[in-house]
């Protein structure tokens, strides 16, 4: 995987820096965007610059290509899935937390509308 995913000579290093570091970055950036009701595409706009960051650790502390497309693709991808992944698991919370009488939770990413709106709030009397 070496020369495909990442560049270094340990994949530790793709993993503390893309994943660990650039990946906590994402999921931060993305339930941000969703408790803020910014939309996806904007999302998606906040970790693609995010992904300059992450090439520019890669660069600066351990001495990575910093103009390398394919890289920055591979970095990019990542940040997109866990930001995007944030996004929705904050976005069905708020959802669900919010309307509660008009949604449910029907997984940790997703809602659904309910068959029938309630009146009070479910386990309360």
């Amino acid at each position: 995987m070496q020369g495909i995913l990442y560049e270094e000579p340990s994949i530790w290093l793709f993993l503390m820096v893309t994943v660990l570091m650039g990946g906590w970055a994402a999921w931060m950036t993305g339930s941000a965007c969703a408790e803020t009701w910014r939309g996806l595409p904007q999302t998606w706009a906040y970790l693609v610059l995010l992904g300059c960051g992450v090439r520019f650790i890669h660069f600066a502390l351990f001495e990575g290509t910093l103009l390398s497309p394919h890289y920055y693709l591979v970095d990019t991808v990542v940040l997109l899935l866990i930001g995007t992944t944030a996004w929705r698991a904050a976005r069905a919370r708020q959802m669900t937390t919010q309307y509660w009488w008009l949604y449910q939770r029907t997984g940790p990413l997703s809602w659904a509308k309910r068959p029938e709106p309630l009146s009070s709030r479910p386990g309360s009397s």
